[in-house]
C-alpha cells in the first residue's frame, strides 16, 4: 500500500471516529431504555440483564478507542511532534 493511501485511510478514520462513538452513546442508551431491568444469575450472583448488552457496547467502544489511538502514533501523530522520549532513545 503507497503512502497516500494509508494517509488517506488515517483521515478517513479519524472522521469516523467521533461519529462511531456517537452511535455507540446512542445505542447504550437504546438498550437502557427499552430492556427489561429483570436480573439473572452469574456465577451464583444475579445481574441486570441490561448490563450484558451495555459491557459489550463498552468493549466495542474501547476497541475503537485504542484502533484510533493506535493509527495516531504509527502515524506519527503524537502530540510533541511525535519524536520518541529521550529516555527511550537512549535504549
Amino acid at each position: 500500500m503507497d503512502r497516500t493511501a494509508a494517509q488517506r485511510s488515517g483521515s478517513d478514520l479519524a472522521r469516523r471516529y467521533p461519529l462511531a462513538l456517537a452511535l455507540y452513546g446512542g445505542l447504550a442508551v437504546l438498550v437502557w431504555f427499552t430492556m427489561d431491568a429483570g436480573k439473572v444469575l452469574v456465577m451464583g450472583r444475579p445481574v441486570e440483564l441490561r448490563l450484558v448488552p451495555l459491557i459489550i457496547l463498552g468493549g466495542f467502544a474501547l476497541r475503537t478507542m485504542v484502533a484510533m489511538q493506535a493509527d495516531r502514533i504509527r502515524n506519527g501523530g503524537l502530540k510533541g511532534g511525535g519524536e520518541a522520549p529521550e529516555e527511550f532513545e537512549k535504549g
